[in-house]
């Protein structure tokens, strides 16, 4: 039985932002149907944690996914960045997943340990600490995508679905 996935990604929070990169990511995959996963795609979520983090809730609810893969863009960033933790005030909640293990194929991906300080990290941290609270056994990761661009996609749209891929395992 194919495991279910949820994807998800923001929508653009600057006015001169055209798109946004996790989105156009998302969109990309969106047009496969060659993966061994059931993906679901929550996009272009509100640029605010409580409305974002309700929404991926809910869908958590709705369709008890095996894996939840949150994105974001990161434009200072060069390669896809996977995040170890998300942290609030004092507190951090770590992935289960290992990151080590999930990127060790993949030649432009790193492990970050920063979320940004954004919506980004108030979603993943949202979303790490239901999991925890209500005990399911969901696997759960924040991929930051950087700007992207007709060089880089191939690379990034492959390191992506190894991701996919492995968290689809």
């Amino acid at each position: 039985m194919n495991k279910k996935i949820l994807l998800t990604s923001f929508q653009t929070w600057l006015p001169d932002q055209v798109s946004n990169s996790s989105d156009d990511l998302l969109g990309k995959i969106a047009q496969t149907n060659d993966l061994s996963a059931s993906l679901t795609f929550l996009r272009q979520l509100p640029v605010d944690i409580a409305e974002a983090s309700a929404q991926v809730i809910a869908t958590i609810d709705q369709i008890q996914p095996d894996g939840i893969i949150c994105c974001g863009m990161a434009s200072k960033r060069h390669k896809l960045t996977v995040e170890s933790c998300a942290t609030r005030e004092d507190a951090c909640l770590q992935t289960p997943v290992n990151l080590e293990q999930l990127i060790a194929a993949l030649s432009g991906c790193e492990i970050s340990h920063d979320a940004g300080k954004f919506v980004c990290e108030g979603l993943y941290y949202e979303v790490l600490k239901y999991l925890g609270e209500h005990h399911l056994n969901t696997s759960c990761i924040f991929v930051h995508v950087p700007v992207l661009n007709p060089e880089n996609l191939p690379g990034i749209l492959a390191d992506f679905r190894i991701i996919l891929e492995q968290m689809a395992q």
